[in-house]
């Protein structure tokens, strides 16, 4: 499984008593490889078929901050065929068979409370609409951006739900940058700070392929900026002046040699 991603995904893994086997992820999509799919992707699709049908089995997070969110704890699984769905139903319920009484299996109380599922139906009805305007808002920041930093790369054939938009900035620039947004007032955050790997739960875990050297330098050079399908122009085209400005001054700051983007122009000015 990849690093570079939040805990949640190793923790799985680990509480079912197997052994995770952390590997590098690709510098460009931030994924294991250019096969997979986007991660934080519910809404996302390759070639026209959906997140939740490419594998028999899908996850997802209806965390606050997803594109697909509720007000509070939530996530589903989705399952290829009507008996792999069947039992995914019953281990939410304590394992339950035929009713209550008759538990077939060692489950667990994973249900949905009533409350979240109501919010998540009602938003469910404008998810196509927000997925389009993430999209959009993407293309404003890449349009504006991709000449001063790397911006996010999303392959041929495939749709981003956009849970984040996230630059990668030159070697030593992020925190800098992070600062100067804060005291402009501009919301920034990291995903991911720490590889899991270095985290100190897995630290022990074996490792494929080395030392995760791309996780550890996106680890240091990510920077996510607002992101919304209610992000209107206005306000966006203020994020972006401040991440220009900001970028301005940590070059002019940098002692070391001018920073690059993936297209290779020297983004000093």
């Amino acid at each position: 499984m990849p690093s570079f991603t939040f805990c949640a995904t190793a923790e799985a893994v680990v509480l079912c008593g197997v052994t995770p086997v952390f590997v590098d992820v690709d510098a460009a999509t931030f994924n294991v490889d250019r096969a997979a799919f986007p991660a934080q992707s519910f809404g996302g699709d390759i070639a026209g078929r959906r997140v939740g049908s490419l594998a028999r089995l899908t996850t997802a997070s209806f965390f606050p901050a997803k594109p697909f969110g509720c007000y509070g704890d939530g996530g589903a699984v989705f399952a290829s065929d009507a008996d792999m769905a069947a039992t995914m139903r019953s281990l939410r319920v304590h394992g339950q068979g035929h009713h209550k009484y008759d538990n077939v299996r060692i489950g667990y109380n994973s249900r949905l409370d009533t409350v979240q599922a109501a919010i998540l139906l009602a938003k469910l009805d404008v998810f196509e609409d927000e997925l389009q305007r993430r999209d959009a808002v993407a293309a404003r920041y890449s349009a504006a951006l991709a000449d001063v930093a790397t911006v996010p790369f999303v392959g041929e054939g495939i749709l981003s739900a956009w849970a984040q938009y996230t630059l990668t900035l030159g070697p030593g620039q992020r925190d800098a940058v992070a600062a100067t947004l804060r005291e402009a007032g501009v919301p920034t955050a990291i995903y991911y700070p720490l590889p899991v790997h270095r985290q100190t739960a897995y630290n022990a875990y074996p490792v494929a392929g080395g030392e995760l050297t791309v996780s550890q330098d996106l680890s240091g050079r990510v920077l996510s900026l607002s992101m919304h399908p209610y992000l209107d122009e206005e306000i966006q085209n203020r994020i972006v002046v401040e991440v220009l400005g900001a970028l301005e001054r940590a070059c002019v700051s940098d002692a070391g040699p001018p920073y690059t983007t993936r297209a290779g122009h020297d983004a000093h000015t």
